[in-house]
């Protein structure tokens, strides 16, 4: 039975280590999210910054795991074998379910997933305990469960998330009033004390959060931050606020850069200081219970575990170990950036494709609010609106859109400041908050009071915080359900369930990693639409040749499915063909969503480039939706098990097939190669087509009156006939606005050479 335990041991071992791993891709939003969004430095400047922050908490954390050893259970209450069973079931819904959040790309907390585990596996065990012993009824169940810590830990999770989007909210919207989007240029007293302010929340939060169990800290500092906190803030607002006047009047220093440099630096080492315990102090109280219990000289099920209610210090080595794994990791993990860019997209500025649907929740949200919105601003007088209104107007940039950061250095700034107090706040008022759940919610309320979620974005953003918040709170009973699931089945199962949930873990989390790996080859792939940035007629003629190659390669595959589909009755082909066409038309739709950013920044003289532009998407769509049609049709037909075509219709169509493949892959080579002066030959031959599909069309007149006695499938064939003339239609339009526009004596201008110029 000793090797059991020594088994469950290497596996926590091994689990902790991939625990570190998804729960820094899921955790890296927390410090990440402001300085990436805001482009303040670049990325790998970030990545350094936040690397140091990671390895300096993880040296300076305790160790300590209050939560694991008795904050939600009474160890006393538990032999030694039960106490495993509630380890080993932690770690494995733990790893499975941060993986399942970070392959979807929403942030969640691991404070309260472990919270909850422990609390699922803790009752699920008592249970057990109590249902065997006669003695005891469902109401003995407070006996093994520290109930008061619980509750405080969901109201901690309620509070945080109201508290921390108003504060937000209301600290951004003063800072934006105080200094506006135009904050370069304002007199250096006003950068000044806005750094004053930050500095010093984020540098108390250094101290008090991050570094207050580090050993290098004397006796004496710490009692004097906790019986003089004003007086320390006071003092160090004074001294920061000279110091920046200094470094900007001297210096010419980018203040706001720093102020965000370190505020990331803060964040980061309050996270692995305070988080580590959620990855590594299961395993931990683990190993000491093995340590005590195997010195003891009594039976698993005999050995009370009243030790693990003492505290016991970390081994400065394993901390390390630990810090390296997490450094390691954010390095590396893709995972770790679609969590971020869930956070940074929602709090973006200008528009982006929005990654959330609207629903009912978010519609009726926006509409209150803007009714509450006018209420308050017919109460407010006209000349603060009208003063208020000129802070908040942006200044123009000349720039493509990727380029731009999602929010300006204020914005980012006051999102570090902000989570920063918050933390503070509740960590020397020993509140549960979840980093995640503050940094998050800061980030919302700051978007809200920049006026980010404008009317054109407002309930799509909203949608997405509801989403990523009853992900939280999903992520609290799915731990709790799941851990509970995985005790009864260790208990009961023992050796032979370790093994089978270890390789189901295994399992699913390497399904996971391939089918992330995959969605994120195929973002890469080279068949994606690109956003037209040219300023000239013959500039968007080059630049969108690769967008029609494109369309053109992806539009022949996919009609080509869709005859061998529906000639060989193949379903699953047809289904995957709607998926295609779908993905193709949502990117034509993105590229017409950005018309209003193209045309806006269009130099004067070359208007006709929008003309040109905008003909050429229309054509592109019909092209999509004649598609869309025939795949439909095609699946439709198939997957309500009509009839058949006939031999004689399926020949026609591939002869149609045929024909418009070779007109779809000469064209194909023309717009590759660049070679415009092609397109007029393919012109010249474009009445055959539109012949032969008037044949196939008499054809199937002829046979509807003598022979064919399927009204489905005529309707299908004469559909798919109509459509593919539809399809040629859009494509010769095509091409004679390209033959008809292009001047290979003009060379292509762009709107970088317009930036150029003006500089």
């Amino acid at each position: 039975m000793e090797n059991l335990y020594i088994y469950m041991l290497v596996a926590l071992a091994i689990l902790a280590i991939a625990d570190l791993v998804v729960g820094v891709s899921n955790d890296a939003v927390n410090f990440l999210n402001s300085a990436i969004g805001s482009k303040a430095v670049s990325f790998k400047t970030i990545m350094i910054v936040a690397s140091l922050g990671v390895a300096v908490g993880a040296m300076t954390s305790s160790g300590m795991m209050e939560v694991a050893r008795k904050g939600i259970f009474n160890p006393g209450e538990f032999m030694f074998n039960e106490i495993m069973v509630i380890f080993m079931a932690v770690m494995l819904t733990d790893i499975l379910l941060l993986d399942f959040f970070n392959t979807l790309g929403l942030p969640t907390s691991t404070t309260v997933s472990i919270v909850f585990e422990l609390l699922g596996a803790s009752v699920s065990v008592a249970l057990i305990k109590i249902y065997a012993n006669d003695s005891e009824s469902i109401t003995n169940i407070a006996k093994y469960i520290n109930n008061e810590k619980a509750i405080e830990i969901i109201l901690g999770i309620l509070l945080s998330v109201v508290v921390a989007f108003t504060i937000g909210a209301i600290i951004q919207y003063i800072s934006r009033l105080f200094l506006s989007f135009k904050f370069h240029e304002k007199p250096i007293g006003f950068s000044s004390i806005f750094s004053g302010f930050a500095v010093t929340s984020i540098m108390y939060f250094i101290i008090v959060k991050g570094l207050k169990n580090a050993t290098f800290m004397s006796d004496t500092v710490k009692d004097f931050l906790s019986t003089n906190p004003f007086t320390f803030i006071g003092i160090s607002f004074l001294v920061f606020t000279i110091l920046s006047f200094l470094a900007i009047k001297l210096f010419n220093a980018k203040i706001y850069t720093i102020i965000i440099v370190v505020g990331t630096f803060a964040l980061a080492v309050a996270f692995a200081g305070n988080d580590l315990v959620n990855f590594i102090g299961v395993p931990i109280a683990a190993y000491n219970s093995y340590e005590v219990w195997s010195t003891s000289g009594e039976l698993a099920t005999q050995f009370a575990m009243i030790d693990l209610a003492k505290p016991v210090q970390t081994e400065p080595y394993l901390l390390l170990i630990a810090g390296l794994i997490m450094v390691i990791t954010l390095w590396f993990s893709s995972k770790a950036k679609a969590v971020v860019k869930t956070s940074v997209d929602l709090s973006r500025q200008e528009e982006v494709k929005e990654r959330f649907e609207p629903n009912f929740l978010s519609r009726n949200i926006v509409r209150l609010t803007i009714g509450l919105s006018n209420s308050i601003n017919t109460l407010l007088p006209e000349s603060f609106k009208t003063w208020s209104d000129k802070q908040f107007i942006k200044p123009k940039v000349v720039a493509r859109a990727q380029d731009l950061p999602a929010f300006d250095l204020v914005r980012a700034a006051v999102n570090l400041m902000v989570a920063s107090v918050l933390i503070s706040i509740a960590t020397s008022m020993k509140l549960p908050l979840s980093t995640t759940y503050v940094t998050f919610m800061v980030a919302m309320g700051t978007s809200l009071a920049d006026r980010a979620w404008g009317s054109e974005s407002a309930v799509y953003r909203v949608a997405g915080v509801l989403n990523v918040i009853g992900g939280w709170f999903f992520t609290a009973f799915s731990a709790f359900v799941a851990a509970c699931i995985m005790a009864t089945i260790l208990y009961f199962g023992e050796g032979y369930a370790l093994a089978g949930l270890l390789i189901l873990a295994f399992v699913l989390i390497l399904r996971n990693y391939l089918s992330h790996r995959k969605s994120s080859k195929i973002m890469r792939e080279e068949d994606r639409l690109e956003k037209a940035e040219s300023s000239s007629t013959q500039g968007v003629i080059h630049e969108s040749a690769k967008n029609i190659a494109n369309v053109v390669k992806r539009g022949n595959k996919i009609y080509t499915s869709a005859i061998n589909g529906l000639a060989t009755q193949n379903l699953s082909l047809l289904k995957k063909n709607r998926k295609q066409i779908q993905k193709l038309s949502n990117e034509i739709d993105e590229l017409k969503d950005n018309i209003f950013y193209f045309i806006r920044n269009l130099e004067e003289p070359s208007v006709s480039a929008s003309d040109f532009y905008i003909n050429i998407l229309g054509y592109l769509q019909d092209m999509t939706q004649s598609l869309e049609y025939i795949s439909k049709a095609s699946h439709k037909h198939v997957n309500n098990n009509h009839k058949k075509l006939k031999f004689s219709q399926i020949k026609e169509l591939k002869d149609l097939d045929d024909n418009l493949e070779t007109l779809l892959l000469s064209t194909q080579d023309a717009f590759e190669s660049r070679s415009f002066e092609k397109i007029g030959a393919l012109l010249k031959d474009k009445s055959k087509f539109f012949d032969t599909v008037k044949e196939k069309i008499q054809k199937q007149v002829e046979r509807t009156r003598s022979e064919e006695s399927s009204p489905k499938n005529t309707t299908l064939y004469f559909s798919l006939l109509l459509e593919t003339k539809d399809l040629f239609t859009a494509m010769i339009n095509l091409l004679e606005e390209y033959y008809h526009s292009h001047d290979s004596s003009v060379e292509p201008a762009t709107v970088s050479d317009l930036t150029t110029e003006e500089e």
